[in-house]
């Protein structure tokens, strides 16, 4: 109960540092590595803490989310801009307390969005930003240009990395075109499903030595969750580990994670919804 306590103190404090939602994008460099598993939890994790968390599904095309939480969200962001429905008409409610808003082809539309409508989407983010303390957003896999829009567009990027060739490959090259363009100094990285701490640690610092050498980028290490056959029935049953799963290592190696993000150091202060679309729509308008 006191560590339950201290945290919701410490909620309370932050929150009234700060204006905006705390906006954090969740990538990796190719997909089947556990990205949107990680999201899930981590949302689910911190509103039991007593965070208000909504998910920004953004991987066009896909409904991994939704399935995760099982829930099916009746409306998306383009219903918003275009359907005249209420920001919170928008917002799917799950039971474990996330709520999730669904791109759908939304995302898309913005780079070509009348002044009429910029405007209903400001009014809309300032209401995401007095609703929410944390806005995970979770990305297709890749260095697709619309992936890395949503990543320059977040105030922090989380990466997923497995201890397979591939992804640390795939992974490193993600990292090396966000150096390159400077679109963040600071990344953070998980390692999943690694088989014990000693395969997590040195697949970290094997990405840690050759971006310190190559890149000017700082690589933080978010924590490490392993191999665990429970988050794979967690996912055939469709329910997040942390809840399904809550006495497994991966659920305990998850709160680390949740610890460590609360608690450390943030790149900049957030800039919240009403920044981050912001972004969004100025890097998709150079685009078209």
């Amino acid at each position: 109960m006191m560590r339950g306590q201290e945290l919701n103190l410490n909620e309370a404090a932050w929150r009234d540092r700060n204006s905006g939602a705390r906006v954090i994008a969740v990538a990796s460099g190719k997909g089947g590595v556990g990205k949107t598993n990680l999201t899930v939890n981590l949302a689910v994790e911190l509103s039991r803490r007593g965070y208000r968390v909504a998910v920004f599904d953004a991987d066009l095309g896909m409904a991994n989310v939704e399935v995760l939480l099982g829930i099916v969200p009746q409306y998306t962001l383009y219903d918003y801009l275009y359907q005249g429905k209420r920001m919170d008409e928008i917002l799917a409610f799950s039971p474990l307390g996330v709520q999730v808003i669904s791109g759908g082809s939304g995302f898309v539309e913005l780079a070509n969005l009348e002044p009429e409508l910029s405007g209903r989407l400001g009014q809309g983010l300032q209401e995401l930003d007095r609703m929410f303390d944390f806005i995970l957003v979770d990305n297709g896999a890749g260095i697709s240009k619309t992936v890395l829009g949503f990543l320059a567009a977040a105030d922090e990027v989380i990466m997923v990395i497995t201890p397979e060739p591939t992804s640390l490959t795939d992974g490193y090259g993600l990292i090396k075109v966000l150096s390159k363009y400077h679109v963040h100094n600071r990344i953070m990285v998980v390692i999943n499903r690694a088989l014990d701490q000693r395969e997590a640690q040195s697949t970290f610092q094997r990405l840690e030595y050759t971006a310190d050498k190559f890149l000017q980028v700082q690589l933080v290490n978010l924590g490490t969750i392993l191999e665990d056959k429970s988050v794979v029935q967690a996912v055939k049953s469709q329910k997040p580990f942390i809840v399904g799963a809550s006495s497994s290592s991966a659920a305990q190696s998850l709160a680390g994670i949740a610890d460590c993000l609360v608690s450390g150091k943030k790149e900049e202060e957030p800039q919240g919804a009403q920044g981050f679309f912001g972004k969004l729509i100025r890097l998709f308008g150079r685009r078209s």
